[in-house]
């Protein structure tokens, strides 16, 4: 069975004392890493971690983040990332939810603090599992994503065929690592031997600094972070963007629409944008509208990535014909184990082996896909079932981007 944390350190040999991470607090050579990396885990197994037992990892988007998720990988734990400075009533809701007895602090004075005094149960969705990520889902009400450490590993290696991830990378990872997408862009550049710069919350001019002082290639943001760029004063935002070594922009989580699409174009006429679409509940990025088909197809979400498989169903799940609007459901190899402790929920969520997504979208001739709205949102019109989206164009509102 794949180990993330085991995948990572090996990788890391050969990258010796070349920059890994830094931010403004200081910075961590991939020797270093995984010094503290392995530090972290012998203090887990000190404290009598046993295997896949679920341990809160707090996060802020720090260097030291990356050594305590690697850490509780090697300890053979699951870790469960949270906001470091998220309220104590939100983090004890997820203390509870997963029973967790460590917490990582990964401070040189402690490692690992206990939070409990009994180790929760075996748990056999759990088994061979590295993360349990809360999303709050279609229903509002927070679930326990359960993701695998050779579903994560072998997306890692999907999203990598399609991107290209080299040692020359330079991230800047303003997307916090308590979600998916921040979480791989971190992984993938430490992979590939790349830097990764970390910055603990967004701020439109402070990003567009960092990007050019720390010569940037890649950058991943939603598209509500890429509108508040736009929004700065061309007086601010030019001056800091001229001269930037930035190469990509990853989004995705967000629709992103063609009036967007042309703004950044005008700003960043240069930069490649990469357009991604997936779930938690799938290990992210099912579906990729690169740079070269922005143009033609902005509005789409593209073409399905490796190992993905997709359908378009009615209420019935049978599957509909081309053009036809129905649920997104996708099959993959790297989807979820489950829903945490919540096994009527887990089976509801899949139908035929196909995770159903709960959005509306349509299968074009060309092979890419349209994003119609929310099944909960539709709109019953006359007697008919409208999406928003379709809705909202007929009451010439005009298209968010």
């Amino acid at each position: 069975m794949a180990n993330l944390g085991r995948l990572l350190v090996e990788k890391f040999a050969a990258f010796a004392d070349g920059p890994a991470l830094a931010d403004t607090g200081g910075a961590l050579t991939y020797r270093e890493l995984t010094q503290a990396a392995t530090a972290v885990e012998q203090a887990l197994r000190d404290a009598g971690l046993s295997p896949d037992e679920p341990v809160l990892v707090p996060v802020a988007n720090e260097p030291r983040d990356a050594a305590a998720l690697i850490g509780a990988w090697l300890a053979g734990g699951v870790a469960v990332p949270v906001a470091r400075h998220a309220p104590a009533n939100a983090i004890e809701v997820v203390r509870k939810a997963t029973s967790a007895r460590f917490s990582v602090t990964n401070t040189a004075e402690e490692r690992v603090a206990e939070i409990a005094e009994t180790a929760p149960r075996p748990r056999p969705l759990l088994e061979g599992a590295a993360l349990i990520v809360f999303a709050s889902g279609s229903t509002g009400q927070p679930k326990g994503v359960v993701l695998s450490h050779r579903a994560f590993a072998g997306k890692l290696e999907a999203i990598d065929s399609m991107l290209g991830f080299t040692p020359r990378t330079r991230s800047l990872l303003v997307l916090q690592i308590t979600f998916v997408f921040g979480m791989w862009v971190l992984l993938l550049t430490l992979l590939k031997g790349g830097m990764a710069w970390m910055q603990s919350r967004f701020e439109a001019a402070a990003m567009l600094s960092a990007l050019k002082a720390q010569g940037i290639s890649d950058v991943a943001l939603v598209p509500t972070m890429l509108r508040k760029i736009l929004a700065l004063e061309e007086s601010v935002s030019r001056p800091l963007i001229a001269g930037a070594a930035l190469e990509r922009i990853l989004t995705g989580g967000e629709p992103f629409g063609r009036e967007l699409n042309r703004q950044l174009k005008e700003f960043m006429p240069n930069v490649h944008v990469v357009d991604i679409f997936g779930l938690t509940e799938t290990c992210s990025s099912d579906f990729f509208l690169t740079a070269d088909e922005r143009e033609p197809f902005a509005g789409t979400i593209g073409r399905p990535g490796p190992g993905v498989e997709f359908r378009i169903t009615d209420e019935q799940n049978r599957e509909l014909s081309v053009n036809a609007t129905g649920e997104l459901q996708i099959r993959t190899p790297f989807a979820m184990n489950g829903y945490l402790d919540e096994p009527e929920i887990t089976r509801a969520a899949f139908a035929d082996g196909y995770f159903r997504t709960g959005d509306l979208a349509r299968a074009r001739e060309d092979g890419r896909v349209e994003l119609a709205g929310r099944i909960k949102d539709i709109i019953i019109r006359g007697g008919a079932n409208v999406s928003p989206l379709v809705f909202r164009s007929h009451q010439r509102i005009p298209k968010s981007a």
